[in-house]
């Protein structure tokens, strides 16, 4: 990966920790979870409006580092419009991009290739994947936190 594209990602993840897209309560979700990350304090509530199978609208609240709130950020941009089944497949296929010793090619256009880098530094992979992981919680009936340890 080039120094000018890395910068770039990084510059993406700052952007969405600093101005996260789609924070705050969504008082008319249909479904929702909390998640926490221990090791580092991150802790996230995801909230989603269900309509029949498709995200109507989705929102979260977190307490974290730049990754897992600009992490939260581009899912819930991402999963916006999104029926439940394309929704957890792109969840599968991030979990796949951050944890695969192979992974996926991404366009460079494509928000999640700025996380891509979090592979670097694998104690970091939780604070990408919390909010993934808080989402497909809800998406399940989310009785109980999520918790990556």
């Amino acid at each position: 990966m080039s120094t000018d594209l890395r910068d770039l990602y990084q510059e993406i993840i700052l952007d969405h920790s600093r101005k996260p897209h789609n924070s705050g309560h969504l008082d008319e979700a249909t479904c929702e979870a909390q998640g926490n990350n221990p090791l580092c304090g991150d802790r996230i509530s995801v909230y989603v409006k269900l309509d029949g199978d498709r995200i109507q609208d989705a929102m979260f609240e977190a307490r974290g580092c730049a990754i897992s709130v600009a992490s939260a950020s581009m899912m819930t941009d991402m999963i916006k419009g999104m029926t439940v089944d394309d929704a957890k497949a792109a969840h599968a296929r991030f979990l796949e991009l951050i944890t695969d010793d192979d992974p996926p090619q991404l366009a460079d256009d494509d928000q999640l290739a700025a996380l891509i880098g979090v592979r670097d530094f694998p104690t970091r992979i939780k604070c990408a994947t919390l909010p993934w992981q808080t989402f497909s919680a809800a998406l399940d009936g989310g009785a109980d936190e999520v918790t990556t340890e």
